[in-house]
């Protein structure tokens, strides 16, 4: 059990019928009334996010997710190939599992997988990859417009909005939290 005043970034927890992380956390002391704090819990198993509140002080049971380093080999149909780092063993995954973030791994990627009494709920994957610019439309004269994007398709799969000066073979660095661009990395 940990109390609602030690939550941290990243801590695991068993509420509301499911394995939830603390994406972010608020200490609230109003003048009038009770402490609170204030939250945004992601559900490991489906990817939804909701905002809650528990009282300052409140006993929650902590769930124990244990990571496992595993290398992303490939993906057939529905379901996607990682190979334990360590045993060699290959373990397939259903791609639902992993939802969005399937569109960010290229081949040979080391990932953490996430399993919670025996099963996968998930996988964590880096923060910011690099990936190069499969298709984009061409940039024309004058296209400076500030705040102005365009759309590109990158070697995964995914698409995200880039500005006029990114090409076609260019490489991106992306936030995979919120599928932004960052930059263009210097090749």
């Amino acid at each position: 059990m940990i109390s609602s005043n030690d939550f941290k970034t990243g801590q695991t927890i068993i509420w509301n019928n499911g394995v939830w992380q603390v994406m972010e956390f608020l200490h609230v002391k109003p003048g009038k009334g009770a402490a609170f704090v204030r939250t945004k819990l992601k559900n490991m198993e489906k990817g939804s996010v909701v905002e809650t509140t528990f009282r300052g002080g409140e006993k929650i049971p902590v769930a124990n997710v244990e990571k496992k380093q595993m290398q992303y080999l490939y993906k057939t149909g529905d379901s996607i190939t990682f190979m334990d780092t360590s045993s060699y063993e290959q373990l397939e995954i259903s791609a639902e599992v992993i939802g969005d973030q399937v569109k960010y791994l290229k081949e040979q990627t080391n990932v953490m997988v996430l399993f919670f009494n025996d099963k996968i709920i998930g996988i964590d994957i880096p923060p910011h990859v690099e990936l190069k610019v499969l298709e984009t439309p061409p940039s024309h004269k004058g296209d400076t417009a500030a705040g102005s994007n365009k759309p590109a398709t990158l070697e995964t799969g995914a698409v995200i909005q880039v500005p006029f000066f990114v090409n076609v073979d260019d490489i991106v660095r992306v936030d995979t939290r919120n599928n932004q661009y960052i930059d263009r990395v210097k090749g």
